[in-house]
Order: structure tokens, then sequence, then C-alpha cells
């Protein structure tokens, strides 16, 4: 008898995914249904292959949802993160166990109770970041414990990035995922995190001049700048006594410079709207945040405002962007600054057909063992194969995919809502991406810690 899995959403992030279940279909005695609110755009050999229903799907018409989600055996949410409730209360109602790649929601964590009693599976963060950064970090934390190590600085940082061979412009970088969740990046609140035993804020007007440095082998040098929160996970990880915890975001060195530009002079913002925003020329638009001049440029004026030496690099990167551009126009009416930014990037930064993704990770454990301090780097690279199969798509739907097998093939059984730390979740996927060319290469060097003189800093 055939299994039923229920894929709601199949935008850019489930080709790997749907790959992954349809070349198991028949040997896994699958069948896999695509619910999706604009079908047209999946794949012809999706569409067409023997094992797979394709229909459309609109969420929010709930009798259509539930009926969907009762006749099948697994959910598999690719949705947004603010639609997953009601498909989460519908699988608890009808005993189905759900995988999703968002973070958990304070609505779906309060439904554990429920789901534990039940015996069902709710998999959430089970993506790349949140996902894959669990389940290595997990691993290697486990493993210096089990030695009798004790964890003293735990450091991630992700980026999604382009791949060498697809750099071809001075910001090195373009959009692999939600332009807009970059344009808003670092927003909501100061980031905060523990280093050396001290909490350390950055605030948003400060983010990006706070990074740190780091090589990974055969890439070259990156910066990393600090996630909103880094505590988040101090305790799911058993991190509650690290002297240093540390999350961040990982671009090419420089960008996080030149982005600061955009920060401080308030184009990130997406609190309030310009309500002449059509039709405004790129020029226009940055003149809006400059002081008034009966003489100056609006390039003089924002070198000035900047402090911006004219031989300075960032010049370069604003002049790329058409930024001074007259002829240039925004077609968004009523639009926030940030919106109007995302779409003069989106003009420079989108990827061509050609162009591939790259996606790195790099964890930095330091450990006390034996009365020695020493300390385990670890990264992660995977490029994008085309315009379709990216290395975003193939590091989020792939640990999904696996999942979702394992939790239906009874190997993933302990029930509730949860994330990936546990070795009987993260050993059998890290193994089987190990397989698919997702691969974390480790390093023992020394431990350097950040003030060897144990003073506050």
């Amino acid at each position: 008898m055939l299994r039923k899995i229920l894929i709601i959403g199949a935008g850019k992030s489930t080709a790997y995914l749907l790959d992954y279940l349809l070349e198991k279909a028949t040997s896994q005695k699958l069948h896999i249904t695509i619910g999706d609110l604009n079908p047209d755009s999946i794949s012809k050999s999706v569409k067409e292959h023997p094992s797979c229903t394709i229909i459309q799907l609109d969420i929010f018409r709930e009798d259509d949802r539930k009926r969907v989600i009762e006749d099948s055996d697994i959910v598999v949410s690719m949705l947004p993160a603010r639609m997953h409730n009601n498909v989460a209360k519908d699988c608890l109602a009808f005993g189905k166990h759900l995988v999703t790649a968002s973070y958990i929601s304070p609505e779906i964590r309060a439904l554990h109770k429920k789901v534990k009693e039940k015996g069902l599976v709710f998999m959430n963060e089970m993506g790349l970041d949140p996902g894959i950064d669990h389940m290595s970090a997990m691993q290697v934390i486990d493993r210096i414990r089990q030695k009798g190590g004790k964890m003293l600085l735990f450091e991630s940082f992700t980026g999604g990035l382009v791949a060498p061979e697809s750099d071809t412009n001075l910001w090195n970088y373009k959009f692999t995922w939600n332009p807009r969740n970059v344009v808003l990046a670092g927003q909501g609140g100061a980031a905060k995190f523990i280093q050396e035993g001290t909490y350390k804020y950055i605030p948003y007007h400060k983010l990006f001049r706070r990074t740190e440095f780091f090589e990974i082998e055969g890439y070259g040098r990156f910066e990393g700048y600090a996630n909103r929160d880094s505590l988040d996970y101090r305790k799911a990880y058993g991190l509650e006594d690290v002297l240093t915890l540390y999350r961040g975001t990982m671009r090419r060195v420089g960008f996080s410079k030149a982005w600061n530009m955009f920060v401080q002079l308030g184009m990130t913002d997406d609190s309030y709207t310009i309500e002449n925003s059509k039709g405004m020329s790129y020029r226009e638009f940055v003149n809006l945040f400059l002081p008034y001049s009966p003489t100056d440029s609006v390039e003089l004026k924002l070198r000035h405002y900047l402090k911006i030496d004219q031989d300075d690099s960032i010049w370069g990167k604003l002049l790329e962007l058409d930024f001074f551009s007259a002829k240039k126009t925004i077609l968004l009416k009523n639009a926030t600054p940030a919106q109007v930014l995302q779409k003069i990037l989106e003009d420079s930064w989108t990827l061509t057909k050609d162009d591939k993704d790259m996606i790195v990770m790099y964890h930095k454990f330091g450990y006390e063992l034996s009365g020695k301090k020493r300390q385990i780097d670890a990264n992660m690279v995977v490029i994008g194969e085309n315009h379709s199969h990216t290395a975003m798509a193939k590091t989020v739907g792939l640990p999904v995919a696996i999942a979702t097998l394992l939790i239906l093939n009874k190997e993933i059984k302990t029930p509730g809502v949860q994330i990936p730390i546990n070795k009987e979740i993260y050993e059998p996927i890290l193994s089987e991406l190990s397989a698919l060319g997702v691969i974390f290469k480790e390093f023992e060097v020394p431990y350097l810690g950040y003030n060897p003189d144990s003073v506050a800093s």
C-alpha cells in the first residue's frame, strides 16, 4: 500500500526535496501530492512523474485544506512561517506527522503536549539555518561532551552567497533568497550575544560595523555580523555555562561596511511610505535623505554626508548600482524606503539564468579537555548546480525530504513539537546529507578565545 506524502507549497526551495522523494517513490512505496496556489510553475518532469499528483490548493480554503491533510500520512509545509499554524492544527486533529523548515512559532510550540500525547512528530527548523546548523553543531558538541570536555565557546555563521564563478559585481553578492529579508536584516532590536562571559549588545545602527573575519579553505576570506539574538538556543544546545555564544550572518569582506551606508541614510527603513514614490528617479530617491544645497550635486552631498573619499572603493559600489541615475525610475506606489532600495538592488543583484549560488556555514567550538583548551573549526560549502537547483534549495530541501522519510519509516519516532538537536535525528540525516554532497570539514586548531588574560572586556 502506498504511503501518502502531502507537500504544501512548491516554491524555490523545493527542487531537491521533490527530486529526492520522487526518486525513492517506487522503492519506498510513496505517492506525493503537491498542493500549490500556482501549480503552473511546477516543472514538467515533476508534473509527469507517475508517483506524483499536482493540485491547486489555497490553504485559506478550510475545507480543501482539511480534506487533503486528512488523506495523507505525513505533511510537509513549505509555506512561509506565518502560514503553518492552521496546517499544524489540522495535522493534530487528523493525527498526521508534520515537517517544516521554519522557526517554531509560539502557536505551534503550544501544541507540544497534545502532539506528544497523540504520538506525532512535528519536526520544525529542518532546513539550512535553522536546520543543518543545529544538527552539525550538536553532533560536535555531543562528541566533545562524551569525551569529558567542557564547552567554552561556540560561534556559528551562515551565508547565502554567490558562487566564485558567478561573482561578477563589486559587492561580491547577489540575492539567493528572499531580497526583502536581506534589506531588513538586523532590525527589530539590538543584537545580543555573550563574549568571554560578558553580555554584549549591538544596536542596529552599529551592527554592520562590528564584524568578525574568518578564512574558509579554498574560498578565501569572509566576514560575519551578529544575528539579532544569539542566545535563543543556549538552553536547547545545553550551553548555559558557555563563555562565548555568538551566531551571525556571513558575507564577503567589505559588504557590511558598504551596506552600512544604506543604514545610515535611512534607506532600510520600512516603517513609513514615500507618498510620491511612483515615477521618482533613483537620483531623486537618494536626494530625499540628503540635506538641501543650492549648489552641490547629489553625489557631492552624499560623499560629504557619509564622509566618503572620492577614491574610496565604496564609491564604485554605489556607481555600479546606478544609484544616481536620473533616467531609471521607481514604479512602486507609496513605497517604503526599504521597498525602493530592494527594487534598486534587484536590478543588479538578481541571479541570471547561468549564475550559481553558494552556501557557506562555519562553526567554531572552543572547549577544555584534561586541563587543556582546544578548538575545532568546521565548515561546509555547497555550490548550486543551476538557476533552479540552487545550493539554497539543496540545503533547505534535502534535510526536509530526508526527515520526512525517516519519520514515515519510524526511524525518527520521539513524539512532540521539536527541532533537530537529538542524536536520533541528526546522525542519520547528516550521514545522508554527506552522501549527497553536503559535507562538513573539521579542523583541529589552537584555542584562541578572545581574551587570553581572562579580564572582561
